[in-house]
């Protein structure tokens, strides 16, 4: 029985690390802007859109924040993927803030669709709000990182893409299984990501049909 129960330990605890992995915010923007992109676009203008939305709200933010890892490693120190301690947080935010505003400007510069350019300011202005709540408290950044894209694949998809925020819950049970938040902390995530996101896309969208 002991042997069953640290080996169900064992596995809950891969899972939760696997479940942070692709939850990380960067990670969750690729499939989440591709799906948007290609129910908006045909194929050569969704090739290009995608590129954009995957570059500047994936890849730079992984590779500058890995290489913002590596070269504090090189010092002697310690760091992981999740950088579990709320101080050292602040750099990396800054970064990627950078990666997600130069994003939006070239999407509302080629005229991508409204909702696309919108989540990509969202993914800005939302780490942006978290940039000076980390400066006081570690909200978590995960739950924040699946609820904002799933309130934009609502607004594009209505009931269908709820499906898409299924997941919330179960990063929120994984950041807490890790023990990386609080319940607070994970539930704050959420709900920043999920409100702020929406309120934007109401607001923005209603400036621009106006």
């Amino acid at each position: 029985m002991k042997n069953n129960v640290i080996m169900d330990d064992g596995v809950k605890k891969r899972f939760a690390e696997f479940i942070s992995i692709i939850a990380y915010a960067p990670t969750i923007s690729i499939p989440a802007f591709a799906i948007i992109n290609y129910y908006l676009l045909n194929i050569h203008d969704f090739l290009i859109v995608t590129c954009i939305t995957t570059v500047f709200a994936g890849l730079l933010p992984i590779l500058l924040v890995y290489g913002w890892m590596k070269s504090k490693k090189t010092r002697g120190m310690q760091i992981e993927l999740d950088i579990p301690e709320r101080t050292d947080r602040n750099v990396p935010l800054l970064m990627v803030i950078i990666s997600y505003l130069i994003g939006a400007v070239i999407l509302y510069m080629i005229n991508a669709p409204t909702i696309t350019t919108i989540l990509m300011f969202c993914y800005f202005s939302n780490t942006l709000i978290v940039f000076f709540i980390n400066l006081y408290w570690k909200i978590s950044i995960h739950s924040m990182g699946v609820a904002g894209p799933a309130a934009a694949l609502i607004y594009v998809f209505g009931p269908i893409g709820v499906i898409f925020s299924t997941i919330i819950p179960v990063v929120m049970w994984s950041r807490l299984y890790l023990k990386r938040h609080t319940l607070l902390q994970v539930i704050s995530g959420a709900l920043l990501g999920l409100i702020s996101t929406a309120i934007q896309i109401m607001y923005f969208t209603k400036i621009i049909h106006l």
